[in-house]
């Protein structure tokens, strides 16, 4: 350690060479404080409270599929991906699944502090101090020192209750974030499934928009045909040519609907919205189902089972908690307190002095301000109760309407069925009586407007009830991977965002 550059600037040259020394000293130790700060002199890296085995896992048990040993490898798009697999690479990538996770690592953290509140605390206090005189005005010349070291241990025996109330409101914290933390991914899920079926409806609706498109242009051509053999008056062909502009437009809007919801379901899959995807569609819904179930039992069971309200419940709990761990504050502790102090120098005889003592520590007066503490946890624990019961209420109609969407869904079905059927057969007639000559050009332009409509509402009902399913199971607090395992799939086909017309 160099510091004759730094004696002018600094005062120092009439100091002695002892100070010099320490000076030095006192640098190393503060260049070599980063490293101090590293070791497990001020932290321990382990976990002695076990608050590890309180968190629950990335992915808690019954979310990812079983059928791999790591189904959160590398996901490969490049492989024709089920639902399963979009669930599971959505809840390994997807963002919330970990911001979710760390909340409730942080309240995890937030138990072992608590904790650490029933152990005594000890505190090693060192000092040094050296002292020398100017050898031209003082008349001692001799540098001395003084070396001190005082150890104080103190611990609280009694607080009334504050220790365990804190406990507790950081317990239930925990409780709601691990809740909340399995609302989370069944929302993540819901997001998955219906982004999944809503770029298979896209893919239908734009195969649907194709055929109507290939319709259209066959009666454009035998409009056209029949107008150049003088058959027909040029609003034949107008109408037909009219038609089928309309029906290109349609296919080419089915397209950019396509690549959004290819986007979108990447997008909730955690990876870039640009990657093309490979799905095996769903098998179509064929209606006319038995789902009549007890909608109070249903309501019931979504109250056993909600996530959400499992959280608020928790809130609730630990809200009152703090309200007891408020009062306990504003009341007198009881500590022990050790200490051992040692001193040592060259002017002064050596001593070693230890104490041990109890203190009752009374708050007699601090502005009111325990008062309005417990005031603000009461309120606090009333706005919990309240949020609550407005979950409460919210469930009951979060589970009667998708039991009626899906209700809805599943006659609408069957109605789409029947009339994609009869839209077909009318449309065959209706061309073929054209084309022979017997029929008009406006009843085989109605016809396939009709059949385009039959489609696309079956593809719509198809999406709703797909979509109801999972709604009603994310609404009673059951959707997991094996209700995704139950929806039905069916042949794998390609589809993706280089679909093309």
């Amino acid at each position: 350690m160099q510091l004759n550059h730094h004696k002018k600037a600094l005062g120092l040259y009439k100091m002695p060479s002892t100070l010099y020394r320490i000076l030095a000293l006192i640098l190393t130790l503060t260049q070599m404080a980063p490293a101090y700060a590293d070791s497990s002199i001020w932290y321990s890296k382990d976990d002695p409270f076990k608050t590890q085995a309180l968190t629950p896992p990335v992915i808690p048990q019954g979310y990812l599929s079983d059928k791999s040993t790591s189904p959160c490898a590398q996901l490969n798009v490049n492989t024709t991906l089920t639902l399963a697999d979009v669930a599971d690479a959505a809840l390994c990538n997807n963002p919330q699944t970990r911001e979710a996770w760390a909340n409730a690592r942080i309240q995890a953290a937030q138990v072992g502090i608590t904790r650490s509140a029933y152990l005594p605390s000890v505190t090693d206090n060192i000092s040094g101090n050296f002292t020398w005189s100017d050898p031209e005005q003082a008349t001692r010349k001799n540098p001395y020192n003084t070396i001190s070291n005082s150890i104080v241990a103190s611990y609280l025996l009694y607080d009334f209750g504050n220790r365990n109330a804190t406990l507790e409101n950081a317990r239930q914290l925990l409780q709601a974030a691990s809740a909340t933390q399995d609302a989370t991914i069944q929302t993540i899920l819901l997001s998955v499934i219906q982004s999944y079926y809503l770029a298979q409806s896209g893919v239908a609706a734009l195969e649907a928009s194709r055929e109507a498109e290939r319709a259209s242009e066959e009666s454009f051509k035998a409009a056209n045909a029949r107008y150049i053999a003088g058959i027909v008056t040029p609003a034949d062909k107008l109408q037909a040519q009219t038609a089928y502009a309309q029906a290109t437009l349609l296919r080419i809007t089915a397209e950019g609907t396509v690549k959004t919801a290819y986007g979108t379901l990447a997008n909730v899959m955690g990876i870039d919205s640009n990657q093309p995807l490979t799905l095996a569609p769903s098998l179509s819904a064929d209606g006319g189902q038995n789902i009549e179930a007890d909608i109070n039992g249903l309501i019931e069971q979504a109250r056993n089972r909600r996530p959400d309200l499992m959280a608020s419940e928790a809130q609730v709990k630990a809200a009152q908690a703090a309200i007891e761990a408020s009062k306990a504050a504003a009341k007198p502790t009881v500590s022990l307190g050790v200490s051992n102090n040692v001193q040592d120098g060259s002017n002064i005889t050596s001593n070693n002095n230890s104490t041990v003592g109890f203190t009752v520590a009374i708050p007699l007066f601090n502005g009111y301000a325990p008062t309005y503490r417990i005031r603000s946890a009461e309120a606090t624990a009333d706005a919990r109760v309240a949020q609550r019961d407005r979950i409460r209420l919210q469930i009951s109609l979060d589970v009667w309407r998708a039991y009626q969407s899906l209700r809805t869904a599943n006659e609408t079905i069957t109605a789409s069925n029947i009339l994609l059927s009869s839209a077909e057969e009318s449309e065959r007639v209706a061309l073929g009586r054209y084309k022979a000559g017997v029929g008009n050009i406006i009843d085989t332009l109605n016809a396939q407007s009709a059949l385009a409509n039959a489609r696309q509402q079956k593809i719509t009902a198809q999406l709703n009830w797909n979509i109801a399913r999972a709604t009603l199971a994310q609404s009673i607090g059951s959707l997991d991977n094996a209700m995704i395992q139950s929806l039905p799939e069916g042949n794998i086909i390609k589809t993706g965002l280089d679909a093309q017309p």
